[in-house]
């Protein structure tokens, strides 16, 4: 095996363990990533032989250990059980959340709604909140917004200030017109290779799939989820009939532009929103506020232990 391999499979366990995940073989395979995080040749099949032979060859076992079917760098063998007890919390979580999304879904607009962070990588703490990404129609997405944090906010289930165990964070939302991720860097490639939807109207969730398969520059062995994921729920009769009332009621040009006036204004006044290296976009296609975005920090955590290892 060459060392460019070698170094991928160092990279892909060592960018997990920065996140504290150990993986399973298979997942090595999955989320593979190339020599310093960016794939150069994603024409290049690896199998997943190829991984297990090469973690049984020296140069990586000086430097990568196992337990119980997982992964991880030498001396960080707590983060098995970390996974297991998480795994357990995340499955809990996301069974509690799946009750909410039920009736937030039927917030007028609502498209789509996605689990994504460490839920979605089933990472959870128990203080943990429920990162979502959520899809509206094109052209609505200031009255859905509006509409499904009020309706969140009703059920006692949106998180603000200090409230924020078991309630959900509303600060990613896109249109159907537009499911490109903006922030291209590894943290979104793995993050949105984990997400899967607890919420999806019309199968939206391939077509994001499709959209965003920019992720291969980063994970040459992205691919579809053909299978539907069995907490995946569409539309009952009563959401779809709720939904279409208030969609019904509230489907004016006017209220869409007056929302975003008053809620763009609300943005800029937002002291958060100068905070260094934040990521802030209001538009009609997307409403992105990560006033704190981890990927820049996770990469650069990343890119200091690798310099430590020498193949």
């Amino acid at each position: 095996m060459d060392d460019d391999f070698k170094k991928s499979v160092l990279s892909t366990v060592c960018y997990y363990d920065v996140l504290n995940y150990p993986l399973t073989l298979f997942e090595i395979w999955k989320h593979l990533l190339a020599t310093g995080g960016e794939v150069k040749n994603s024409d290049k099949k690896v199998t997943l032989k190829d991984v297990l032979l090469i973690l049984k060859e020296a140069d990586l076992q000086r430097f990568i250990d196992s337990k119980k079917g997982m992964y991880f760098l030498k001396g960080r063998d707590e983060l098995v059980e970390n996974r297991v007890r998480r795994n357990k919390i995340s499955i809990l979580k996301i069974r509690k959340m799946k009750k909410t999304i039920d009736l937030l879904k039927i917030a007028p607009f609502v498209r789509m709604i996605l689990v994504t962070g460490k839920l979605a990588m089933k990472n959870a703490h128990p203080k943990s909140d429920w990162d979502v990404l959520v899809v509206l129609k094109e052209n609505r997405i200031w009255i859905g917004r509006t509409f499904i944090t009020l309706w969140a906010h009703f059920l006692g289930r949106r998180r603000h200030h200090d409230r924020i165990r078991n309630r959900v964070c509303l600060n990613y939302f896109i249109t159907t017109n537009s499911l490109e991720i903006r922030n291209k860097d590894l943290y979104s490639a793995s993050e949105y290779f984990f997400c899967f939807p607890l919420f999806d109207k019309k199968n939206y969730f391939q077509k994001f799939q499709i959209r965003n398969h920019w992720i291969r520059k980063y994970k040459p062995n992205y691919y579809l989820s053909l299978t539907g994921n069995l907490l995946t729920s569409g539309d009952t009769k009563i959401s779809k009939f709720c939904r279409a009332l208030l969609e019904n009621l509230f489907d004016w040009n006017f209220l869409e532009k007056y929302l975003e006036k008053i809620e763009t204004k609300k943005i800029k006044e937002n002291p958060k929103t100068n905070n260094e290296n934040s990521l802030i976009d209001a538009d009609k296609s997307a409403l992105i506020f990560l006033p704190n975005p981890q990927g820049p920090k996770v990469f650069e955590k990343f890119k200091n232990k690798m310099q430590g290892f020498r193949l």
